[in-house]
């Protein structure tokens, strides 16, 4: 059972296990630093880089990712991450960023991706999506 983890935290590692990922598939790759940032990782391969934003809930329990439609934005990819309870390994939902406005459901205050609406495999472990952005 995963500790109790704040959210900081938690984005945080989301962070390091995508590009943890996007190193293995042959990117170089540089996390910025910050809150409130558009773009959370640049992964380059070959001269080209990828815009990458990585959302993270610590476990499949969290209904899904807060996110607002206007936040959304073209010409990024989105890693939608569940680090999920030990001795699973984190799962990973990707999106380009004309999927992932149209999943978002919006409120007045605030936005939602669902966990339910990624687990397709339209978005399980898509990082072909990564390297046709």
């Amino acid at each position: 059972m995963l500790p109790t983890a704040n959210r900081n935290s938690t984005h945080l590692a989301g962070e390091y296990f995508v590009a943890a990922e996007l190193y293995r598939r042959g990117y170089s790759v540089a996390m910025t630093l910050g809150n409130a940032k558009a773009i959370d990782l640049f992964a380059e391969s070959e001269g080209r880089t990828v815009n990458v934003q990585v959302k993270a809930i610590a476990k499949r329990q969290n209904v899904g990712w807060p996110i607002m439609r206007d936040k959304v934005l073209p010409g990024i990819v989105y890693v939608f991450v569940c680090l999920n309870a030990p001795p699973a390994g984190p799962s990973y939902f990707i999106a380009t960023s004309a999927e992932a406005r149209r999943k978002v459901k919006q409120y007045a205050t605030r936005g939602i991706i669902d966990l339910t609406t990624l687990r397709d495999p339209q978005f399980i472990d898509r990082w072909d999506k990564v390297e046709s952005a």
